[in-house]
């Protein structure tokens, strides 16, 4: 599945994905991004998401990531 797959799927089924799948590909994405201030403001957010206790804290900080995602597809 390619990234762009996954990412779709992603954000179509958003509710039924593991916090983890979402970080995995946040990592991906995150590369691509042209500031390594945008990179470092990700990596912060993803270590708070990983530092989260319970799953549904996790999703809900996950959530409020979802525009990199959108902006990935977009940039293509």
């Amino acid at each position: 599945m390619s990234l762009n797959e996954k990412i779709s799927k992603i954000l179509e089924n958003f509710e039924n994905t593991s916090s983890d799948e979402i970080i995995a590909v946040l990592k991906q994405i995150q590369p691509q991004f042209k500031s390594n201030l945008t990179s470092e403001y990700l990596d912060g957010k993803i270590q708070k998401i990983l530092d989260a206790k319970d799953e549904s804290e996790k999703m809900k900080q996950c959530k409020a990531l979802t525009p990199y995602l959108d902006w990935y597809l977009q940039s293509l």
